[in-house]
């Protein structure tokens, strides 16, 4: 048997050694996104591709097809606007594909008016993405748009609330308490005048949405999911077959690899 390895004399201490710099591993969504494989196993299968117009090409084939579209552009670690530009601007060549909604991040104002103002004019349907304090104003300029309201929020149930009159994007979260608040917020809207939204691909949420549109009476085009583009097509199928309106949610845009990497278990 060989004998064990020395160690460190024992009066010895890391100062004896020389300066250890500590480098942190990178966070494993990082790495992931990072990887060129899982870029390329994401771009195209459930990310658009990196380009707005990757977006806008899926979007095109969906209504093609006849299925309502949620266009969504995620910039990656430069947050500007020039994707949405230059989507807008092709659209103004091309036309709108069909019954599609164009997400407007509310974050910088002036940006988000000018590209609703665009959208609206090429036949998009607009949804602001942000804090009440940035969104509302914005909702004065376009009372038809749709608000991104996200279940994990402290505020969601109350936000719900204001806006329970107008048209909303509820937004699943993935924790418990997330889950348990998605459902009071979608009791809230389905009681309400508007026209909710329901972004999940979590079978059980899914089951509660449509139960909870029974019990509030409400008709099958008064509401509709919003579900992921190649996430659980059998379940959208069979949500379409069965009368309910079933949007597919397309992103593009460096931004949406990290978001899928680091997404649990389906939801959006």
């Amino acid at each position: 048997m060989s004998a064990p390895l020395p160690g460190a004399p024992a009066a010895h201490t890391p100062a004896h050694y020389g300066s250890v710099v500590s480098v942190p591993p990178r966070p494993p969504v990082l790495r992931a996104v990072q990887s060129p494989l899982v870029g390329r196993l994401l771009a195209g299968r459930l990310v658009a591709g990196a380009r707005a117009e990757d977006g806008l090409r899926v979007a095109a084939e969906l209504a093609a097809e006849g299925h309502p579209v949620a266009l969504e552009h995620r910039p990656g670690s430069r947050d500007d606007d020039a994707g949405l530009a230059g989507l807008l601007a092709r659209v103004r060549v091309v036309g709108a594909p069909g019954d599609c909604e164009l997400t407007v991040p509310a974050h910088r104002p002036a940006e988000a008016r000018e590209l609703a103002a665009g959208a609206a004019a090429v036949g998009l349907g607009v949804v602001f993405d942000g804090a009440a304090a940035e969104v509302d104003p914005l909702l004065a300029e376009h009372p038809g748009a749709r608000v991104v309201v996200r279940s994990g929020e402290p505020s969601a149930e109350a936000r719900c609330r204001v806006l329970a009159g107008r048209r909303v994007r509820l937004r699943a979260g993935s924790r418990a308490t997330a889950r348990l608040a998605f459902v009071r917020c979608l009791d809230v809207l389905m009681a309400g005048d508007g026209r909710p939204a329901v972004a999940t691909a979590d079978p059980r949420l899914i089951a509660i949405t449509g139960e909870r549109a029974a019990w509030h009476g409400r008709a099958p085009d008064s509401w509709e999911h919003v579900m992921p583009w190649r996430v659980r097509t059998a379940e959208q199928q069979r949500l379409a077959a069965a009368g309910t309106t079933v949007r597919v949610a397309v992103v593009s845009g460096p931004g949406a690899v990290g978001a899928l990497v680091g997404r649990p278990g389906g939801s959006r």
